[in-house]
């Protein structure tokens, strides 16, 4: 054989061995890359999507957050005013119930001086009566004199 004919030969088995190749094996390894290449665009796509919802989802975190913020600076203002009214008004009541107490004593006193000075007049009375007595050596009939006595006690 030729050297020719042998490399005929090897041409037409290259020619046949590429086209059983470019027929069976090569659409199914393009077919395969192909998917590969769409998964992975895919799944940069998913990514991206995800790191931009990500985003979204931090920014909203980030205002609810300073929305709790507020809203607890808010309400401890809230609670500390109403506490401040609080101690406010109880002071008042305090100071009225004071006033009270007070004026109540004012009264219970001024009353116990009347009862005192009552009670002093009408022993200033008998001792006046008793010295009289004394002094004239005959008994005074308090009937008869108790509008002397009444007077005795005005004028004390």
């Amino acid at each position: 054989m030729s050297i020719n004919a042998t490399l005929f030969a090897q041409m037409v088995v290259l020619f046949i061995f590429a086209w059983i190749m470019m027929s069976f094996v090569w659409p199914p390894i393009v077919k395969a890359l192909d998917e590969r290449a769409k998964k992975i665009a895919d799944g940069l796509s998913a990514a991206d999507k995800a790191k931009a919802e990500l985003t979204n989802a931090n920014k909203r975190v980030e205002e609810q957050l300073s929305s709790a913020r507020k809203d607890a600076t808010q309400r401890l203002a809230d609670a500390e005013r109403l506490a401040q009214s609080m101690i406010e008004e109880a002071k008042s009541r305090a100071t009225e119930e004071g006033a009270k107490i007070i004026a109540s004593a004012k009264a219970e006193a001024e009353q116990e001086a009347i009862k005192v000075r009552e009670t002093l007049r009408d022993q200033v009375a008998a001792l006046a009566v008793k010295g009289a007595e004394q002094i004239l050596r005959k008994e005074v009939n308090p009937a008869v004199h108790a509008a002397l006595l009444s007077q005795l006690k005005t004028e004390l």
